[in-house]
């Protein structure tokens, strides 16, 4: 599971989540990839399930890009315990994903294989995306 090594501080607020994504919307690495349409918290679990179902479609052939990192730690209290006595103990992790950003490339694989890969892999997410092509890609007829 993703989470980063260490951090500066263990527990964040919780923080409003307005505006579009200004980094991260343009393909960078790959041919193909998925944008997000909304925003959301995607935990590492769903970033890890969606990379396992795009890269067993793809057979393992070309390459895929994860351009999301969960570096968001989200607290939680155990049930039942009264309020107060401080913050609740890390429960996992989450990327913040604001409309506009690109979450998966992919490179080096035929556009139907990409297609489908990535809308399997977007079916893992809790937001909408939308597929999209880089500017440079030809489609052989």
């Amino acid at each position: 599971m993703l989470q980063p090594k260490r951090t500066k501080f263990r527990r964040v607020h919780k923080m409003k989540m307005k505006g579009n994504a200004h980094r991260g919307s343009q393909l960078a690495y790959g041919t193909f990839g998925i944008k997000a349409i909304e925003g959301a918290w995607i935990t590492a679990r769903q970033i890890e399930a969606a990379r396992i179902a795009a890269t067993r479609y793809m057979k393992r052939e070309g390459q895929l890009w994860i351009k999301i990192f969960p570096d968001k730690p989200i607290t939680k209290k155990p049930a039942e315990v009264r309020m107060g006595k401080g913050k609740g103990a890390v429960e996992y992790w989450v990327a913040v994903v604001k409309p506009g950003k690109i979450m998966f490339e992919v490179g080096g694989v035929p556009y139907e294989v990409a297609k489908e890969a990535l809308r399997l892999a977007a079916q893992k997410l809790p937001v909408t995306t939308k597929f999209i092509v880089a500017n440079d890609f030809v489609k052989p007829q």
